[in-house]
């Protein structure tokens, strides 16, 4: 288990129910693996610091020259609370109401740099159509670069000021003239004479607005008249001006992402793919300052090379597998026609240039692709025995067969494919730097190869330059509650964590009976139910929750115990006949009567077992389920000790139980009202899954005043919808459910949305908001006691995580692992103007760079202070139940991201990557692509069912 949430997390996770075969994964002190039992965290005994031994590589100190000051424009920031307090309250994103003052103050740099722009410039925004109109982005992309090379009359000397997207939108800081359309010749990059059926395509360029700097330089100095200000325009004309370099120089992955070719520090995560290094870079405005943050970022890209080569390898490595995975939206080069083209790789086919035949009129009869080549070309194969791959356009009605041998990948290319656990392990790996290091890469590498220099001259033609010295902003850090258990010395909370021995739960879950279901895949672990490994599995892990305090449950008492042998994957390729086997097994035991929960022991990790239990067991049984991998727990006593420590927090949480608290005094900002905590996230399908898989949405919230409990509801939605569809159903749920517990409403409502884009923020409070309210209205529709309808007061604050913001300390207010301690935040400097956000890192980093939570206050009906907010979220960190250290995101939202996880098993079969299924339908049109994908959503609607088991919908069956 996981217990810290440190890394990024990306959203649209491929697998149905993290890595594959396993559990979700945790957040980010590491992977959370399966057996939820056996990470770090959990009664564990010692700090388990990562990232190196202390003072490896360079400090930070050396690596900045010195300790850091605070910026001058932040010497006087009272001066923006003194504005802010003037400005009128609103609940819909409320302005800061002043900055912290708890906690031990400090100094840190963050990667932000300042702009410098001309106060009085005008940047002109246009508006680029093309004529015939094309969708393809790589003809729209090759036609901007050709623009650029026009010579067209009126137009060449207006290009070294103009910055563009390569795709719609240019911006210049001249004024161009109008009407003005360019005609284009399209050229392929290195074709020399243009062909026949070469297009003249026309490039018509339309004023849209005149972007004033002096409107952003009147927003960033908190001018009370700019509040209403939209400033994304401008921002992100800085942005296509401040990125023209790196889109010329590095290739784009994703938004504001570049790498380069000749970046050169890689790793090879399998046969032909590879880690690059890359860098990301975005401008926006900040309290006297524009800043562009730059912050480190890795992905996959296949290697370049020949693709016979890379099967050959391929082939070997996997003792002849042939995953369609591999080759996910890769393109390659052709020359046997005589001149370069480049072709996407539909698909990698099962049968070779020796036995793939078809008609061909050509040559009178049916020839095999081997044959062809030969007598067409006069090219002799050197690996005929290779399989063809097919090259046809997505909606082409037959297949083009090319041998692999005549294929070049082209370089930069990215791997749009799920990784594997193997390259996840890599990846990691690669990307875990000390923060020293991290700093050392953005100065010395990023600036430059991201074109940040001096000696940029389109910056320069825009009025722009950059400051190369990383912000310094004041930081504080705030001190950790105290944290108990039911009798026995308050365990010492040191570093964001803390050890326990000998401790007993709060309030210890009942056990009624109890069964052990071992699942033999592959080769045996146990000889038999009298195996002494087993029976001292099951003692041991009976010890310990009986010794943590859960009652019905000992040593003495045996559990019944099942074994299932599945028959091997290659006889039963999607594990359906071996989850049958598992049903019928279950099934056929209840006859005694339901077990409160089942310890089911895997031999292996499996794509389809571990999430195909989950859903029978969440969804049609109604019982719960805990797993253990028998690598993992057959150890060292202190380290099975552990295991089984980690497991015991899962299971008493699932019963009901309470593990631990946090002090009273601490609380007081949740209990002095009746509080309901809510965390509401929504996962999308990932790279792999099939298209129209819906997303899935979960809404948790505690059921009473001790805040351990966070039953869930979950709905699967409309694919890649970011907003909840059903949230207000979803919400009387969670109130329903408060109340029974409670015998009350609660007078106030805090909710935590996880997940959403800051561009998303307004969307948020024009779609989500309503229902919440909604909600309210229809729980209790005749009112309360003195008739008055049921209003809670509400707030929502949003949690992001998907930023590039990193900090860095002076050396002596770092931990071993060279970051910032827990509790450290920043709400100043590198946070927004007017709105009320703040950056706090609860938890310790295990490994790597640790990675602060972005909290903005949006909607706030309670006018909460800052120290209120940021303490209280600083000591709820402190309460997530299956671990002993605070973890990096409140547990309300990350609770919603576990029950979203857990809802990728009930849709397991749409999510989960198969090496013998194609995404792309030949032949076929838009209207045929999206009538598909409706069915697609209807099957796994129907496939989801009625959700979560009525057993189980009061508990925390997501743990």
């Amino acid at each position: 288990m996981s217990s810290n949430r440190g890394g990024n997390r990306g959203r649209g996770r491929g697998g149905g129910g993290g890595p594959p075969g396993g559990p979700p994964t945790g957040r980010g002190g590491g992977s959370g693996g399966p057996p939820p039992g056996g990470g770090r965290g959990a009664f564990q005994s010692n700090r388990g610091r990562g990232g190196g031994p202390p003072g490896a590589g360079p400090s930070g100190d050396a690596v900045f020259g010195g300790p850091a000051s605070v910026d001058s424009r932040l010497t006087n920031s009272n001066a923006l609370v003194d504005v802010l307090k003037k400005i009128p309250h609103d609940a819909k994103r409320p302005t800061r109401p002043g900055f912290g003052t708890l906690g031990k103050p400090g100094v840190l740099r963050a990667n932000f740099f300042a702009v410098k722009f001309t106060k009085t410039a005008v940047i002109y925004d246009y508006h680029v159509d093309i004529t015939p109109t094309t969708d393809l982005k790589s003809i729209k992309a090759r036609l901007f670069a050709l623009l650029e090379q026009s010579n067209h009359s009126g137009w060449q000397e207006y290009v070294p000021f103009i910055a563009h997207d390569g795709s719609a939108r240019l911006v210049s800081s001249k004024k161009l003239p109008q009407p003005l359309d360019i005609p284009v010749l399209f050229l392929k990059e290195g074709q020399a004479q243009p062909g026949k059926q070469d297009k003249t395509y026309t490039i018509s360029i339309v004023i849209t607005q005149e972007l004033k700097s002096s409107e952003l330089n009147s927003f960033i100095n908190a001018d009370p008249k700019s509040r209403e200000y939209n400033f994304s325009p401008i921002a992100g004309a800085y942005n296509l001006v401040l990125q023209h370099h790196a889109s010329h120089h590095g290739v784009r992955v994703g938004k504001n992402r570049y790498f380069f070719p000749s970046g050169g520090d890689r790793m090879q995560l399998s046969t032909g793919v590879e880690a690059w290094r890359g860098f990301f870079m975005s401008a926006r405005p900040m309290y006297k300052e524009l800043m562009v943050n730059v912050g480190l970022c890795m992905t996959a890209f296949y290697k370049p090379g020949n693709l016979a080569s890379a099967l050959v390898e391929f082939q070997q490595q996997s003792r002849g597998a042939m995953p369609q995975r591999f080759a996910q939206k890769l393109k390659v080069t052709t020359s046997h026609l005589g001149y370069r083209q480049t072709k996407p790789l539909k698909k990698i086919m099962d049968t070779t240039s020796q036995t793939t035949s078809f008609q061909c009129d050509e040559f009178n009869g049916r020839v095999t692709v081997e044959q062809y080549f030969k007598r067409k070309y006069k090219i002799t194969l050197k690996h005929p025995d290779l399989p063809v791959v097919d090259i046809s356009g997505p909606n082409a009605r037959h297949p083009i067969y090319v041998p692999p041998e005549l294929c070049e990948i082209l370089p930069g290319q990215p791997f749009r494919g799920k990784l594997d656990d193997q390259q996840t392990t890599l990846m990691l790996r690669y990307a875990c730097k000390r923060p020293p290091e991290n700093a050392h890469t953005i100065l010395n590498q990023g600036l430059p190869v991201l074109g940040l220099t001096p000696n940029n001259q389109k910056l320069s033609n825009f009025g722009m330059s950059i400051n190369n010295a990383m912000a310094c902003v004041p930081y504080r850090e705030l001190p950790p509650p105290r944290v108990s258990y039911r009798g026995g010395q308050p365990p010492n909370v040191r570093d964001g964590s803390w050890n326990i021995l000998d401790v007993r739960f709060h309030l210890g879950g009942a056990v009624k009976s109890w069964w052990v279901l071992v699942v033999t895949d592959g080769r045996p672990v146990f000889n038999g139910r009298d195996d002494p490994q087993l029976v001292g599995l099951w003692k041991g892990f009976a010890g310990k929750c009986q010794r943590s305090g859960m009652t019905g449950i000992s040593p003495e008492g045996q559990p019944v115990l099942l074994n299932v042998t599945l028959q091997p994957p290659a006889a039963d390729p999607g594990r359906l006949q071996s989850l049958a086997l598992i049903n019928n097994t279950i099934k056929t035991n209840r006859k005694r009567g339901d077990p409160s929960f089942v310890l089911v022991i895997l031999s292996r990790r499996d794509n389809f077992i571990y999430p195909g239990i989950k859903r029978m067991c969440d969804v049609e049984l109604g019982i719960h389920t805990v797993h253990m991998l028998s690598n993992k727990v057959l150890t060292e006593s202190k380290k099975q000790d552990q295991y089984f420590s980690n497991v015991a927090l899962k299971v008493n949480i699932k019963l009901g139980g309470i593990n631990h608290k946090v002090d009273e005094r601490s609380l007081e900002w949740l209990t002095k009202k009746k509080t309901m905590m809510v965390g509401m996230d929504v996962t999308h399908p990932g790279p792999g899954s099939t298209e129209g898989t819906p997303s899935i949405a979960a809404v948790v919230a505690n059921v009473d005043g001790h805040f351990a409990q966070f039953p869930a509801s979950l709905r699967c939605q409309e694919t890649r919808k970011e907003m909840i569809t059903n949230l207000s159903e979803m919400m009387v749920e969670r109130l329903k459910r408060y109340e029974a517990v409670s015998r009350t409403l609660p007078d106030r409502v805090l909710v935590f949305r996880d997940g959403v884009s800051e561009g998303q923020f307004d969307t948020v409070l024009e779609q989500e908001l309503p229902q919440i309210i909604d909600a309210f209205g229809r729980v209790n529709p005749k009112g309360g006691p003195q008739g008055k309808p049921y209003r809670p007061t509400l707030t929502i604050v949003i949690c992001g995580k998907r930023h590039h913001a990193r900090n860095w300390a002076a050396d002596s207010q770092v931990d071993r692992t060279g970051n910032t301690r827990p509790g450290t935040i920043v709400d100043q400097g590198i946070t927004a103007v007017f709105d009320f956000d703040f950056y706090l890192q609860a938890h310790a980093g295990l490994q790597g760079h640790v990675k602060p939570t972005h909290y903005t206050v949006v909607y706030d009906e309670s006018k909460l202070g800052a120290d209120e907010v940021q303490q209280g979220i600083n000591t709820a960190s402190y309460m997530y139940a299956r671990a002993t250290r605070a973890v990096s995101l409140i547990p309300p939202a990350y609770y919603a991201d576990l029950a979203c996880e857990r809802g990728r098993c009930y849709l397991n079969e749409f999510l989960v990557s198969e090496d013998n299924k194609t995404t792309t339908s030949r032949g076929k049109g838009k209207l045929d692509k999206e009538e598909e994908k409706q069915k697609v959503y209807e099957a796994a609607v129907k496939a989801w069912g009625n959700g979560v088991h009525a057993n189980l919908a009061g508990s925390m069956f997501y743990i």
